[in-house]
């Protein structure tokens, strides 16, 4: 008995089902969106820099452990206060001794130094440390005559935060988060006591709101150091 030729599977229209599912997939699912924080780090620090004593007063230590537990200048601490505290830290209101102390930036002081250091770059012109000062200063001036006399922070100043190698990105976030709003708070708080508008709402393109920003960032600097991971107890 002769066999039957086998018949050929035609392939073609498989091919196309399997395409349509691919694209119909493609669109239905949702995807995970990354969540990451915008920071410009600070260039590295060469090895033989001495880098000199940070008074305890000047340092807002935070570390979170590997609970995900807040240890906030050595206390716990929940979440939800985070932001407040920073706030405090960052403008002392009660005069703190524990706490930065804020030195105030008055336009008799700050027209003296400018003086001073103009006096000098005659003195030695091609000094690069006198003319970064005399820059410095003048972003003072500048900010004074748009907002007024103001207090600063020391230049050390800063809050430090430190994870544990166990807590939780989420937990991280979290924390990132709260000490980032409590500066913008700061920040949107003094824009719009000074110019009527947030802080969030001016844009660096625009000329005349660029000397407003440098303004508001003289008084109120984002400065938060994280240091390397590392075992902190969960106790």
């Amino acid at each position: 008995m002769a066999r039957r030729p086998l018949q050929e599977i035609n392939a073609g229209s498989m091919a196309d089902i399997a395409f349509l599912l691919l694209i119909f997939f493609l669109v239905t699912t949702t995807m995970d969106q990354d969540i990451g924080i915008l920071r410009q780090l600070p260039p590295p620090v060469p090895e033989d820099l001495e880098t000199p004593p940070v008074k305890k007063r000047n340092v807002y230590e935070v570390l979170v452990n590997s609970r995900n537990q807040l240890l906030v200048e050595g206390e716990r601490m929940d979440i939800a206060d985070l932001k407040e505290g920073a706030k405090m830290f960052y403008t002392n209101p009660n005069k703190d001794p524990d706490l930065p102390i804020l030195t105030r930036q008055t336009r008799g002081a700050v027209e003296e130094n400018i003086t001073l250091l103009q006096q000098a770059l005659v003195k030695d012109p091609k000094n690069k440390q006198l003319e970064t000062d005399l820059k410095k200063w003048k972003g003072k001036l500048s900010a004074i005559e748009l907002i007024g006399e103001y207090d600063e922070l020391p230049t050390s100043a800063l809050i430090s935060l430190q994870n544990d190698r166990g807590t939780k990105y989420a937990m991280y976030i979290s924390v990132q988060n709260e000490l980032s709003a409590a500066i913008n708070e700061l920040r949107n708080e003094l824009a719009q006591d000074k110019f009527g508008v947030a802080y969030s709402e001016l844009n660096p393109s625009v000329a005349e709101d660029k000397p407003k920003i440098k303004a508001i960032r003289a008084v109120y600097p984002q400065r938060i150091s994280e240091a390397e991971p590392k075992d902190i107890s969960g106790n």
